[in-house]
């Protein structure tokens, strides 16, 4: 396996602060990684401006290179273009449904006015709240199971 793509399975790896199943990977906040020279060059695209996870993003991308014996490490801040829920993985898609989170819809449609419980898969849910526990999620409620639950938006 060629250098680089070592150093960017690494860097795949990284989990993502707020929540921890899923990878940078996963949420395609990792827009590349090359090696210049010694140093690696690692380019992170925020969920949004002002994401506060961006700073434990960059220290934890930072350290795990360093643990692998990477001195010299830049990671750099990608905002254009700006991150859409169209860059999270199907395995992203999948490990938040896991989670009890119900993804955003897949790249091309169209938000959908019922969004499927994650717990128990009916369509009859309500929206409780348009922010839940990060300023990308809104909180719902499922009318079968009548369990709570955060959905992911679409942001496009």
């Amino acid at each position: 396996m060629e250098a680089t793509e070592q150093v960017r399975l690494l860097v795949a790896g990284v989990a993502d602060p707020e929540i921890p199943a899923l990878t940078i990977e996963d949420l395609g906040i990792l827009r590349g990684v090359r090696l210049d020279g010694g140093r690696v060059v690692v380019e992170i695209t925020p969920t949004y401006s002002g994401c506060p996870a961006l700073a434990a993003i960059r220290a934890d991308v930072e350290r795990r290179l360093r643990e692998h014996g990477h001195a010299e490490v830049e990671v750099r801040t990608v905002l254009s273009p700006a991150w859409t829920t169209d860059r999270i993985t199907e395995r992203g898609r999948r490990r938040l449904a896991a989670q009890g989170i119900a993804p955003p819809p897949p790249p091309g449609t169209v938000e959908p006015s019922a969004v499927p419980c994650p717990q128990c898969g009916s369509a009859h849910t309500e929206l409780l709240s348009r922010f839940a526990a990060t300023p990308c999620q809104a909180l719902r409620r499922c009318g079968a199971c009548l369990e709570p639950f955060p959905h992911l938006r679409a942001h496009r």
